[in-house]
C-alpha cells in the first residue's frame, strides 16, 4: 500500500509540474458505495442501482485544479464502472470509466479508486455509470467551481445556484427491458417517465406527487446547472413566465443570449440564469423530448415547481397552483436547430477559443442504424447500430490494457477514414442493410490536428444522434442537413468563436463538422449517448500515441486496477 501511494504522489507531481495551465488545488475524497435501494416513483416500487442509497447520487463538489479521489465499492451483483463525463483525464486514462475500454469493471465485493486532477475546466459536468444500462439510476452532477478569487465571466452574479438533473424512470427492472429487447431483436420498451432530480412531478396519475421545487425571492438571480442523464431522450426544458440566459455549455462558457427555452441532449450539460422578476406564485420548469425522427419515444413532460418565498411554503405545495410552459412541440426542429446556432464560445482573452485552424487529419464517418443477422429473433434478424458500417464488438480486457502492454488480438488499429462503400446517406439506404462487425480503433499521432464529420444515414431511419467523445472537448464549426458537400458546406465553417462542447447531436438526417487536437494520450471512447443506440454497437475508440515528451505519455496504472 506504501508502494501504491508513493506512486500516486510522484504522479500526481508529475502532472502538476509538467502539465501546461494546470494549478494546484486541495484533494478531495469521496466514498460511493454501489448498494440497491428500493426507490417508488408513480406508484411503482423496484429495488434501484445507487451511489450511498441516494437516486440521484450524490454531486461531486470541486474546485479547477483540485485533484479526486473516489472509492468506489460494488456491493450489487452487476459489475460496475464509473464514467467521470467531460473530464479530459489528462494522461489518466485509467480513471476515464468506460467498462472495457480503459479498465475491466469493478466486480462484486470489489473496490476502484478513482484518482484524477481537474486540470484547465471549469463549469457543470457529470457522472454516470459506465456498463449495461445501469446509468438508469447510477449518476449524478459534478460542480467544477472557478480557482478561488476568479468570478464568472458573466453578469449578473447569482444569488443561488441549483443543479438540475434530467433523467428517465421505467417502471420494469432496465436491465430486463433491453435484454428482452435483444432477444426478440426489436426496439425496448420506453420509459414511463422522465424525472427533475429523480422526481417526475404532479402531471402523472398517481396520488402521491413526487416533485421537486425550487424556492426563489424576488429580484434575485439563479444560476440552474442543468444536465440531461435520460438514458434515450433529447429533451426541451423551459420554466413558464421566465426567460432563460445560456452562460454555459458542457463546461465551457459561452456568449450569453437569452432563450424561452433549451434543448439539451444525452451527455450535455447547460447553465443558464434565471432572474425571478414575478411578484409572487409559482411556475412550472418542465422536461420534455425533442424528436424529430419517427421513432416511438416517451412524450410525457417532467415537472418541478419554481415558486416565490413569501406565499405557500414548500411544504405544501399541493395547495400550489403553477402556470405551465408552452414547451416546444415534441418534433420542433426549427427550434432546435435555432438554438443549435446561437451557440458560440465565449473567446475572450481569459477563455480563447483555440480552434485548429489547419487540418493533419480528415475523417468522414456515417453513423446510424443498420440489422444484424440473429437466429434466435423474430424475422431473424435484429436491430444494430454502426459507424462507418461497423457495429463496435466489445473485448474483454480494457483496450488501454491491451494498447500499453501490447497485448495481441484484442483489436486492430484500422477503423476506416471514410465509409468502405459511399451511398446516397440520406436518401434512399442500399439494399444490403446489414452492418459488419469488429473491435477497430483509429489511429491518431499525438498532438495532430483533426476534422471529422459526422453524417447520419437513412438506413432503417434517420434520427439525431448525440455523439460523446471521451477525453477530449472539440468544436462544433458547422453542420447542416443532407448529405455533406466538401466542395461546399466547409466555406461555412466557424473558425473563429465555434461552441466547444464534449457531446454533440448529429441532426436528423444531416451532418455536424467537429476539430479538435489529439493531445491526450491513450485509447478514447467514442459512442451515440442514445444508450439503446450504444448497445445496438454506434461506438468506436480513438488511439491516442503518446508524444516524445515526458509529460506526453499515459501514466503507469494503479496497484487496484480492476482485473477482468
Amino acid at each position: 500500500m506504501a508502494v501504491y501511494k508513493n506512486t500516486i504522489v510522484t504522479s500526481m507531481l508529475i502532472v502538476m509540474f509538467l502539465l501546461p495551465g494546470i494549478v494546484q488545488g486541495e484533494t478531495r475524497h469521496y466514498k460511493f458505495n454501489i448498494q440497491l435501494k428500493n426507490v417508488t416513483r408513480i406508484c411503482h416500487t423496484k429495488p434501484i442501482v445507487t451511489v450511498n442509497g441516494e437516486f440521484p447520487g450524490p454531486t461531486i463538489q470541486a474546485r479547477e485544479g483540485d485533484r479526486l479521489v473516489i472509492k468506489v465499492t460494488n456491493h450489487v451483483k452487476y459489475n460496475v464502472s464509473i464514467h467521470w463525463h467531460g473530464i479530459r483525464q489528462l494522461r489518466t486514462g485509467w480513471a476515464d470509466g468506460p467498462a472495457y475500454i480503459t479498465q475491466c469493471p469493478i466486480q462484486t465485493g470489489q473496490s476502484y479508486t478513482y484518482n484524477f486532477t481537474i486540470i484547465g475546466q471549469r463549469g457543470t459536468l457529470w457522472w454516470h455509470a459506465h456498463i449495461l444500462w445501469l446509468r438508469a439510476t447510477l449518476y449524478g452532477a459534478i460542480v467544477i467551481l472557478p480557482q478561488p478569487n476568479v468570478p464568472y465571466p458573466f453578469k449578473p452574479k447569482p444569488h443561488k445556484e441549483i443543479t438540475l438533473v434530467l433523467g428517465e424512470w421505467w417502471n420494469a427492472d432496465v436491465e430486463a427491458v433491453i435484454n428482452q429487447a435483444l432477444q426478440t431483436g426489436g426496439a425496448p420498451n420506453i420509459s414511463d417517465a422522465h424525472t427533475i432530480n429523480g422526481k417526475p412531478g404532479q402531471l402523472f396519475k398517481c396520488p402521491i406527487k413526487d416533485t421537486f421545487t425550487l424556492p426563489v425571492e424576488q429580484g434575485k438571480n439563479y444560476l440552474l446547472r442543468i444536465v440531461n442523464a435520460a438514458l434515450n431522450d433529447e429533451l426541451f426544458f423551459e420554466v413558464a413566465k421566465h426567460q432563460l440566459k445560456v452562460v454555459e455549455v458542457d463546461a465551457v462558457y459561452t456568449k450569453p443570449f437569452d432563450t424561452k427555452a433549451i434543448v439539451i441532449a444525452p451527455g450535455q450539460t447547460t447553465n443558464v440564469l434565471l432572474h425571478a422578476n414575478k411578484r409572487s406564485g409559482s411556475y412550472f420548469v418542465a422536461a420534455r423530448p425533442f424528436m424529430d425522427a419517427p421513432v416511438t419515444v416517451n412524450n410525457k413532460t417532467a415537472t418541478a415547481i419554481l415558486h416565490y418565498v413569501g406565499g405557500t411554503s414548500a411544504s405544501d405545495i399541493s395547495s400550489f397552483n403553477p402556470l405551465m410552459p408552452r414547451l416546444p412541440l415534441l418534433n420542433d426542429t426549427a427550434f432546435a436547430t435555432s438554438f443549435s446556432s446561437r451557440l458560440r464560445s465565449l473567446n475572450s482573452v481569459q477563455f480563447p477559443a483555440k480552434v485548429p485552424q489547419t487540418v493533419d487529419r480528415n475523417l468522414f464517418f456515417t453513423v446510424g442504424l443498420a440489422l444484424e443477422s440473429c437466429s434466435t429473433c423474430n424475422n431473424g434478424s435484429r436491430a444494430s447500430a454502426s459507424i462507418n458500417n461497423i457495429s463496435f464488438v466489445m473485448p474483454s480486457i480494457s483496450l488501454l490494457q491491451a494498447h500499453i502492454f501490447n497485448i495481441s488480438g484484442v483489436f486492430t488499429a484500422d477503423f476506416p477514414d471514410r465509409p468502405p462503400t459511399p451511398f446516397n446517406y440520406t436518401g434512399t439506404p442500399p439494399k444490403n442493410l446489414i452492418t459488419s462487425k469488429g473491435t477497430r480503433l483509429s489511429h491518431l499521432p499525438f498532438n495532430s490536428t483533426v476534422q471529422l464529420i459526422l453524417q447520419d444515414t437513412s438506413v432503417l431511419t434517420v434520427e439525431n444522434h448525440p455523439i460523446h467523445l471521451h477525453g477530449f472537448n472539440f468544436f462544433i464549426v458547422g453542420r447542416g442537413f443532407g448529405n455533406y458537400n466538401p466542395n461546399t458546406d466547409p466555406a461555412g465553417f466557424n473558425l473563429l468563436d465555434p461552441p466547444e462542447r464534449n457531446t454533440v447531436g448529429v441532426p436528423t438526417g444531416g451532418w455536424t463538422a467537429i476539430r479538435f487536437r489529439a493531445d491526450n494520450p491513450g485509447v478514447w471512447f467514442m459512442h451515440c449517448h442514445l444508450e439503446v443506440h450504444t448497445t445496438w454497437g454506434l461506438k468506436m475508440a480513438f488511439l491516442v500515441e503518446n508524444g516524445a515528451g515526458p509529460d506526453q505519455s499515459v501514466l503507469p496504472p494503479p496497484s487496484d486496477f480492476p482485473k477482468c
